[in-house]
């Protein structure tokens, strides 16, 4: 299943979006079990912003980096302990601006299984993995709907245990399950189930 991500991801041409914003970047951890699952982390409650969210590991950039890659290593040890060189690096996805304005690079990389990772009890209070089976069966509880510049986008919503993924992380795993693993799933078709409609927003351009 990996070694066919990694192809796939390296045949594929990720967006790009120009926009004069501020840069960051995250890691998608990928565990190499023999089950493979997804890493995610929970931002810690104590936070003024994105309390209780559950993101990838990553942040914004730092004038010390030398790109976004190293944007997303830099943080990952940071936040969980993660050394570089235990990531493999299989590819990018499409840029994606946050909901505050922020133009964020994700990087899907694989990591050895039970690694002695650790949250940084100043920005996390949780790391957890999920089957990356979960996310091809869509196992989703229902639909956000998310207008932005007038185009509806269509990010599912999961839950494991107490934990809610949602937003952008979602809209990142979309774009990895439909390119990485030729899911039949899009941010653009309206699915079944239910719909939960959101404030529309506009999106910054330079």
């Amino acid at each position: 299943m990996l070694e066919k991500l990694r192809e796939h991801l390296q045949a594929h041409a990720p967006r790009r979006l120009r926009l004069d914003l501020p840069q960051a970047a995250v890691l998608i951890p990928l565990v190499a079990r023999p089950e493979p699952t997804l890493l995610f982390t929970r931002r810690a409650d104590h936070l003024a912003t994105h309390s209780g969210q559950v993101a990838f590991p990553g942040g914004k950039r730092e004038p010390e980096d030398p790109d976004l890659l190293a944007t997303a290593l830099r943080e990952s040890r940071e936040e969980i302990d993660l050394p570089a060189e235990q990531v493999d690096i299989l590819g990018r996805l499409s840029d994606v601006v946050s909901l505050h304005g922020i133009l964020v690079t994700p990087y899907v990389g694989v990591i050895p299984p039970d690694l002695p990772l650790t949250p940084d009890p100043s920005e996390l209070d949780a790391i957890f993995e999920v089957p990356v089976r979960c996310f091809l069966e869509d196992q989703r509880t229902h639909t956000d709907v998310i207008r932005v510049d007038e185009r509806d986008y269509y990010v599912p919503s999961y839950r494991q245990d107490d934990h809610v993924i949602w937003g952008l992380s979602s809209m990142m795993l979309v774009e990895l399950l439909a390119e990485g693993f030729d899911m039949p799933i899009s941010l653009f078709h309206r699915p079944g189930g239910e719909l939960r409609h959101h404030p529309a927003r506009r999106m910054s351009a330079s």
